[in-house]
């Protein structure tokens, strides 16, 4: 099977807010997600052929989120179940805004003990797009997994995606995240980041020179994500925000990762290099990206809010008739 978009990293239960109990306890919804899941699910949803590569629990959460994965039509085939480690958690409280605040039960997560002899290489060097986030970065063995995967994607032509995608309870401190997330920027062909890690990154406040230092850091694409105000987007010598389409959010989750799951599914639409790309072609991706993106947030949890193609291209043409 020829894979689009293969994708590394986290596989999780985010535990989300979800009311009190009758004793006027929290209750938590369990609910799949971990950004590069997300992420292959909205690629998976507007018909492309996806992967995920990373570790789980063999217990209760990561027989549910393999279930959930074999739905949403990703494959498993390189996904790891161990029963030497626990699966992965993360509860998540959220604010009247739909913002919110990760506590990680990842001391350590079966995420982190993903080893570099346990990946098939031949998925890594055939599939057209090869995403990463940074959270496969912060603990050994994936680390040095996740990097040397890059490598080998790279080395054989795919396309590289890279989301930093920060969580600061999860590093032993800032400087080590920054130094760490930076120094993978040079490996991409694409890159996605919000408009806090831009900061982080560049120390630059302005999104469209943020973009324009990042730009120069190696990516041929560069977006800088800004909630419900869309997206800076660089490339070339083209830089330009590109509005947003406005939502009521209930939750965030995955708002990043749909955003940049509707961005790579409509270039792989293009079916055209980087090179040959137009400006008003890369503002097209977008525009879908931000379609994508607003309808997740008007629902609850990561990949159970992944909107469908068809909600995704109704939203666009509204878009594009207003």
């Amino acid at each position: 099977m020829k894979i689009d978009v293969a994708a590394l990293g986290e596989l999780l239960i985010d535990f989300t807010e979800a009311g009190v109990s009758a004793g006027g306890m929290k209750l938590f919804e369990q609910n799949p997600g971990g950004a590069p899941a997300n992420l292959l699910t909205a690629v998976s949803h507007m018909g492309y052929q996806t992967a995920f590569i990373g570790k789980v629990g063999r217990d209760m959460h990561g027989e549910f989120l393999k279930s959930v994965l074999d739905k949403e039509n990703i494959c498993t085939e390189y996904l790891i179940m161990d029963d030497t480690v626990f699966t992965t958690l993360a509860f998540v409280q959220i604010n009247k805004d739909g913002e919110r605040e990760f506590s990680f039960a990842r001391k350590p997560g079966a995420d982190t003990c993903l080893r570099l002899e346990e990946m098939d290489q031949n998925v890594l060097r055939s599939c057209k797009i090869f995403h990463i986030g940074s959270l496969s970065l912060t603990d050994e063995p994936a680390k040095s997994a996740t990097i040397a995967a890059v490598r080998s994607a790279k080395a054989a032509g795919s396309l590289i995606s890279y989301d930093p995608n920060y969580r600061a309870s999860l590093w032993d401190s800032q400087e080590n995240a920054v130094k760490t997330m930076a120094g993978m920027i040079k490996y991409a062909d694409l890159l996605k980041v919000s408009d806090e890690e831009s900061v982080l990154l560049t120390g630059e406040h302005d999104d469209k020179k943020a973009a324009e230092i990042l730009l120069g850091m190696g990516p041929a694409v560069v977006a800088v994500t800004r909630g419900g105000d869309g997206v800076t987007l660089a490339w070339n010598d083209q830089i330009e925000q590109i509005a947003g389409l406005k939502a009521t959010a209930v939750d965030t989750t995955g708002a990043g990762d749909s955003f940049w799951g509707g961005f790579l599914s409509r270039y792989l639409q293009e079916k055209k290099e980087i090179q040959s790309m137009s400006w008003e072609e890369w503002k097209a991706c977008a525009v879908y990206g931000n379609a994508t993106a607003s309808l997740c947030v008007q629902r609850r949890g990561g990949i159970p809010a992944i909107p469908k193609k068809n909600e995704v291209e109704d939203l666009v043409k509204r878009w594009y008739q207003k």
